[in-house]
């Protein structure tokens, strides 16, 4: 405990008042003592001079005590109203006053406290950062109102499990942090606490009559040698907290070296994503799409690739990650589809574009917008351009996908469901949407020859397709045997490495070139054609 408080000024001030008044109080009764007995003696001889002097200084001192009691007490009043304003702005300026937790401030001096507590008792510190799962999506369906009544709920499932020891705050948003002192030959208690608060934030809550599921990810981290200050041990922990995200959400994971060193790699990528996207280092590459039944080509499907001048040609499982993450995959796929709809100016006619548009960028209002306006800028007919949509991305928020595929539809671009068979498309859904092509996802296509049930389910999406009036588009055929599946089922068309890999711009010219289905080359297709003739003279050399 602390010391006891000698007192604030507005205290001793309130002591003087009351001294004075009650000193007046005494006063008034002395003299109206010694009044009382001049009017007893002038009753038989009348008022001297003198008891009329002490008659004025009664009245006086009884004016001077009323006057002085009506001061205390309005003082008395205008103290009690301050220190209550003075309560209330120091509980705002320490707590959410939203959930009534304590804010990342307030957090930060208590943590601290737990921290020197702790090394004094030989206690570590555990902290958990947590990030609820898909908030934002049951806020933007049901409203901000609906959304803060869910905050409420949850920061109460945080804080049940905890000790009473603990302290507890919420960062903003949906984010919030908990610290607790355990004994360190003990971690199991630290899991334990962690296990109850993911178990319970996999529930659905019950917000205005609705049931809102969520989940939540976590990051954990310890004091220990090398961590022993609040700013670090909050350091580590979001660093976990990160790595629970990337490996699924809905999850709790420890902080461990090695994450350091992936957030500084992760960072590394997303500052050369900074410089190389304005750059043009992010490239189109292509990868053929065929009418199974003639083998003919039909068209090609945009990826990326990034040309990275230290590193060469990186993968898109590498960067795109870090792109959707830094909210860089919108610019990243314009620049992309920019110089890829450049390349297919060129082309035949009738050979189509197909651009895979991200999760992130279909939250994105504007959308339909961007990509009608590219066309314009780029003289490119919409009907020659597909966009791909995936089927988790395109039921993550069905209405508001519906209207950017209606706006899309309504300038002639072809839309396309993207790995069909991987996320909940109900056929009400699917008749209701205007599709020009359900792809079949690769992770079956692979698995066709050698999995009976795969191939069996292959089967039932090509027959749905065919159903729906919509063309089926296989991915993943890789040789002759799935192909030849893929032909018995009706499939009418696909792509995959039976057809020849992704290349990049100049071999897909050479490509195209060589089949007389270049309509017009610029000068860097001519470029590139020359270097190819050369090269085949040399080889017929």
């Amino acid at each position: 405990m602390e010391g006891a408080s000698t007192g604030t000024p507005d205290d001793r001030r309130d002591l003087l008042t009351a001294g004075i008044s009650i000193a007046a109080t005494l006063l008034v009764i002395a003299s109206g003592w010694t009044v009382v007995k001049s009017v007893y003696r002038s009753i038989n001889g009348g008022l001297s001079i003198s008891d009329n002097l002490l008659v004025s200084v009664l009245l006086l001192n009884v004016a001077l005590s009323l006057l002085g009691w009506r001061r205390f007490r309005a003082l008395k009043q205008e103290v009690s109203l301050r220190r209550a304003a003075e309560a209330r702005a120091s509980e705002l300026a320490t707590s959410d006053p939203l959930t009534g937790l304590l804010n990342r401030r307030a957090l930060g001096d208590g943590g601290a406290r737990l921290i020197d507590a702790a090394l004094k008792h030989d206690r570590a510190i555990a902290m958990f950062l947590i990030d609820l799962d898909h908030f934002k999506s049951v806020n933007d369906l049901h409203g901000h109102i609906a959304g803060d009544q869910l905050l409420r709920a949850a920061s109460a499932a945080i804080t049940a499990p905890l000790p009473a020891s603990a302290v507890a705050a919420r960062l903003g948003g949906d984010e919030f942090a908990c610290a607790f002192p355990f004994d360190p030959a003990q971690p199991a208690s630290v899991d334990s606490v962690a296990d109850a608060i993911i178990a319970r934030m996999a529930q659905p809550f019950l917000i205005a009559g609705v049931e809102a599921h969520i989940g939540a990810s976590m990051g954990i981290a310890r004091t220990e040698a090398g961590c022993r200050t609040i700013d670090t041990l909050m350091r580590r922990s979001d660093i976990a907290l990160y790595a629970a995200k990337r490996a699924g959400r809905n999850q709790r994971l420890w902080f461990d070296a090695t994450m350091e060193r992936e957030l500084e790699l992760r960072n590394e990528v997303e500052l050369g994503l900074r410089a190389g996207i304005p750059s043009g280092q992010i490239v189109p590459w292509f990868e053929q799409q065929v009418d199974l039944a003639s083998g003919a080509l039909i068209g090609f499907e945009l990826l990326a690739r990034w040309e990275h001048p230290d590193h060469g040609v990186i993968e898109p499982a590498r960067f795109i990650p870090v792109a959707e993450e830094s909210g860089l995959i919108g610019e990243l796929s314009m620049s992309v589809m920019r110089s890829a709809i450049e390349e297919a100016r060129h082309w035949d006619p009738r050979l189509l574009l197909a651009v895979n548009i991200s999760p992130s960028q279909m939250r994105d209002p504007w959308l339909a917008q961007k990509i009608v306006k590219l066309l314009t800028e780029m003289n490119f007919p919409a009907e020659r351009l597909e966009v791909e949509i995936t089927e988790a991305a395109l039921f993550e928020n069905l209405g508001f996908a519906s209207a950017i595929i209606s706006s899309l539809k309504n300038q002639g671009i072809r839309i396309a469901l993207d790995d069909f068979g991987t996320g909940y498309s109900s056929l009400t859904h699917l008749r209701a949407l205007p599709l020009d092509r359900i792809k079949v996802d690769r992770s079956f296509v692979t698995r066709m020859a050698a999995d009976a049930d795969a191939a069996a389910l292959v089967r039932m999406i090509v027959s749905l397709a065919d159903s729906l009036g919509v063309a089926a588009m296989a991915e993943g055929i890789e040789n002759d045997e799935i192909l030849a599946m893929l032909r018995a089922y009706g499939c009418a068309t696909g792509q995959g490495w039976h057809f020849g890999r992704a290349a990049p711009a100049r071999s897909t010219r050479a490509l195209l070139a060589e089949r007389g289905l270049l309509i017009a080359a610029s000068p860097s297709a001519v470029a590139g054609e020359t270097v190819s003739i050369r090269q085949g003279r040399r080889k017929r050399a």
